[in-house]
């Protein structure tokens, strides 16, 4: 962790100290705040195939949402969805593999990251974006998913019936929030167990379920998609424990690749990972 990553982190603590002094609720309202914003925002550095790009744009929640598309029409069309912090041209790889393949392939920014608009992102508007692409310029066939993009797109397949014709590839998934907000409220230093009931009161404000329904896990119990999940033992955004209690489940629609090495964001941009990602779509 870098010097200037410390010292924001420090005062952060020491800012949610106070806060759970003056008010529990106040302390969860603005954790929560600080949980849907991508504070380390990608940074935009366009590739190549990105100038080639035919560009979108929707209005989601009063935000406009930016997108790209290549190789269009094709009947077979792939959505292409990044993670936290991330954004569409952080899979610049995959795009030109994909047209060769006779794909349409499709990339959006999520709301609050690259070119769209906003500060804030939760796993149900990031669902919504996606619902909201598929009505849009669907229907899509293929996904790729990345971390937090992972428990997005299960959410919206699992509302897709039937869904046995698509195909979904997860890599690195956000597999469960629980671990999430976990590690979020260790990093912040927030032992207050007050805090942390008013922090899932407010995700069940905001969308009706508890704070364990955004699961992949449990959404797989509604998913029948074609499903190829990578996974590194090193992962330390989306720990490879919580993909193994899925891969325990036996669901047999998912096939399990497991990593070493690769880490969070390596494994994306691997060359044998983005060999099986094609062969698979």
């Amino acid at each position: 962790m870098k010097l200037k990553q410390k010292i924001a982190i420090g005062y952060i603590r020491a800012k949610f100290k106070m806060l759970t002094l003056v008010s529990k609720r106040l302390a969860a309202e603005k954790a929560f705040d600080l949980f849907c914003t991508p504070f380390m925002k990608s940074r935009i550095r366009t590739p190549t195939i990105f100038e080639e790009a035919e560009l979108l744009d929707f209005e989601l929640d009063g935000l406009k949402i930016k997108g790209f598309r290549w190789n269009h029409p094709q009947p077979h069309k792939v959505l292409i969805l990044h993670g936290f912090g991330s954004a569409a041209h952080k899979f610049h790889q995959y795009i030109s593999p994909l047209i060769e393949k006779g794909y349409e392939v499709l990339a959006f920014d999520a709301p609050a990251h690259g070119c769209s608009e906003g500060t804030r992102v939760n796993a149900m508007q990031y669902a919504s974006m996606i619902e909201t692409v598929i009505n849009l310029y669907g229907p899509v066939q293929g996904f790729v998913a990345h971390s937090f993009g992972g428990i997005a797109l299960s959410l919206a397949i699992e509302k897709m019936m039937p869904n046995e014709d698509i195909s979904m590839v997860l890599i690195a998934p956000a597999t469960e929030t629980t671990t999430a907000v976990d590690a979020a409220f260790k990093l912040l230093q927030l032992k207050d167990a007050e805090v942390r009931r008013e922090f899932d009161n407010i995700i069940f404000e905001k969308s009706g379920q508890p704070t364990e329904w955004f699961s992949i896990k449990r959404a797989m119990q509604n998913i029948k998609a074609r499903v190829l999940w990578l996974h590194d033992e090193e992962d330390d955004i989306t720990p490879v424990s919580d993909a193994l209690q899925v891969k325990q489940e036996n669901f047999p629609n998912i096939r399990f690749i497991i990593t070493r090495g690769l880490g969070h964001r390596k494994i994306y941009g691997d060359l044998s990972i983005k060999k099986q990602v094609l062969e698979f779509l």
